[in-house]
């Protein structure tokens, strides 16, 4: 298993969203990173038009792709918990995002919503719902999970017209050998099987650990071991950037000493087809913290969402269809977060 204790905030943002805003359960998780922002207010009704008067100042090409702006609704759940989907939804739209991806669905104390329901409000927001996150396994089993219920799981998605269906735990539910990895790819083979009958495409969310090296080899990163016995036109990769550089700050040197570098745009660009989604997270460097970042809003860290973004979307003439998802584990305001990272993104600019 991971080597995490209970108390790591990584295991504990993992274990969370599990459960968050589960479809079996209505409740909501806990907090987690410490990090910062400001706030702000929303309220139901008609979609308002995107907010666009911040957008296009200086001169060049914009980095983010048109249309390809979403936001992981975990980032919001504290509004989705009380308010509901309507007015995060509406807030969403008056920000100028473009799509959603889903860490559950229901809405806690603000009542009941069927799969229908929370379709059609998307619709109505102008929001695409691109992917939603599911938990890999339980213990319990009837636990809502690809393990434990596969078809359920593929019945939600495919009922709220999603085209992408994953999960943000690790492939760690067998150890960290080799040969566990390799019995948690079949089984991510098969789910990426069933989703492609359906018209959808799985994906696996990672965290830093996922850098790390196999308990039994220890030159052997278990990333690579992911990538190399997933079936590429079954299984798919939504890079979380912030996690994969902590993972570059945690897993540069190999267990022994030896150096192991490695850069988390590489994995995209060698086979940028497998990657159609990305979580947009920043931090601010600090070598101090064991992850090497503290989280924060984007724009706020030192990550150069310019330069990883522009390399990608460069790719876009051979039609690879890439999404942005805006995302912080636990913002200080949670509104306020989403509207200064669609501001900072959108206002990302080449020189043509």
């Amino acid at each position: 298993m991971s080597r995490f204790s209970p108390t790591d905030p990584e295991l504990t943002h993992r274990l969370t969203r599990r459960g968050m805003l589960g479809v079996a359960a209505g409740t909501t998780a806990a907090a987690l990173l410490g990090a910062a922002a400001a706030p702000a207010t929303a309220a139901p009704g008609t979609a308002p038009a995107p907010d666009t008067a911040s957008r296009g100042h200086g001169r060049g090409r914009p980095v983010l792709p048109p249309g390809r702006l979403g936001i992981q609704l975990y980032s919001l759940r504290d509004k989705v918990s009380t308010l509901g989907f309507a007015p995060v939804f509406a807030e969403l739209a008056k920000c100028g995002y473009d799509e959603v991806e889903f860490a559950g669905y229901t809405q806690g104390s603000a009542g009941p919503i069927t799969l229908a329901q929370l379709k059609r409000l998307a619709r109505n927001y102008g929001l695409n719902p691109i992917g939603s996150h599911v938990g890999y396994y339980s213990n319990d089993p009837g636990a809502y999970t690809f393990a434990q219920n596969l078809t359920k799981v593929l019945d939600d998605a495919e009922a709220l017209g999603l085209k992408h269906i994953g999960t943000a735990s690790g492939p760690f539910r067998y150890g960290s050998t080799v040969d566990a990895w390799k019995r948690a790819a079949e089984e991510f083979n098969t789910y990426g099987a069933a989703a492609k009958a359906r018209g959808m495409k799985f994906y696996q969310h990672n965290h830093s650990e996922e850098f790390s090296f196999a308990t039994d080899n220890p030159k052997v990163r278990l990333y690579d071991v992911l990538l190399a016995e997933t079936d590429p036109d079954l299984v798919y990769l939504e890079m979380d950037i912030f996690w994969a550089y902590s993972g570059q700050f945690r897993f540069s040197k190999r267990p022994d000493g030896s150096p192991a570098p490695f850069e988390p745009l590489d994995y995209v660009l060698k086979q940028p087809h497998r990657y159609p989604l990305f979580h947009v997270k920043d931090g601010v460097s600090d070598p101090a913290n064991q992850y090497g970042y503290q989280m924060v809003d984007v724009g706020d860290g030192d990550i150069d969402y310019k330069r990883f973004i522009s390399a990608v979307t460069r790719l876009r003439g051979r039609r690879f269809a890439h999404h942005w998802q805006a995302e912080h584990d636990n913002p200080t305001e949670s509104f306020t977060f989403a509207r200064r990272s669609s501001e900072h993104l959108h206002s990302l600019r080449e020189k043509c």
